[in-house]
């Protein structure tokens, strides 16, 4: 049973959770993106964000959102993969979305974009950056991102938009920004080359504060639209 007096309370929370963030960083809050992270959550839950003008979308698991999207394919959806990239799996990626932020080396790119159907414009991408350097967690390097780059912007199936980070779990905030600052700082270091980057992809439910406050554009947010997974 979707509470759906509960998802719409939320997503009115959340955006003015963001204005206020925004303006106390001397940001317009029209330039955050939230990506509503529906993963595990059925279709009638995107309904209803949807309803609520909430239309990028992000999923971790291809196959239930390629489920998902049939059900749905009657709403202006854009479909963000923001789940690890498998060789397995880059064809359903590169057919059914929009969007791929998980990119973090070249086999995976190249398969995207030699998949990606000539009647689809080109596969907007964001190359994923371990900043932290986990070794049990996805991402390029950061001193290998620049080569990444150059590599995945000749691929003419795939836009390179920007980068992606999910930095380990800090619950204070300076440290939170710290980490997000560094983010940032790869960002920009590729803008220059690549002025179609326009995308910066971090902060959670649990950071996004942090992560607006030094410059993400688009936050993505589960927990704070849907609630607790049961």
């Amino acid at each position: 049973m979707i509470d759906e007096a509960l998802i719409n309370r939320n997503i009115a929370e959340l955006r003015q959770r963001i204005r206020l963030i925004a303006q106390e960083c001397g940001r317009d809050p029209n330039d955050i993106t939230v990506l509503a992270v529906s993963k595990t959550r059925p279709a009638a839950a995107i309904r209803v964000a949807a309803s609520a003008g909430l239309t990028n979308i992000g999923e971790n698991y291809i196959q239930e959102a390629v489920d998902k999207q049939l059900e749905l394919q009657d709403l202006p959806l854009q479909w963000h993969c923001i789940g690890p990239l498998q060789s397995n799996k880059t064809r359903l990626v590169a057919e059914h979305f929009h969007w791929a932020h998980t990119v973090d080396r070249l086999k995976i790119a190249q398969r995207l974009n030699d998949q990606r159907p000539s009647t689809l414009p080109a596969l907007n991408v964001c190359l994923q950056v371990n900043i932290d350097r986990e070794p049990q967690k996805a991402g390029v390097a950061p001193d290998e991102l620049k080569n990444l780059a150059e590599q995945v912007a000749t691929l003419p199936n795939l836009m390179l938009r920007g980068v992606m980070a999910i930095p380990a779990a800090r619950d204070d905030t300076a440290a939170q920004r710290q980490t997000f600052a560094a983010v940032r700082a790869c960002f920009q270091s590729l803008q220059g080359e690549y002025p179609q980057m326009d995308t910066l992809s971090m902060g959670m439910s649990r950071d996004f504060p942090a992560a607006i406050a030094e410059g993400s554009t688009l936050v993505r947010i589960g927990t704070d639209i849907f609630g607790a997974r049961t």
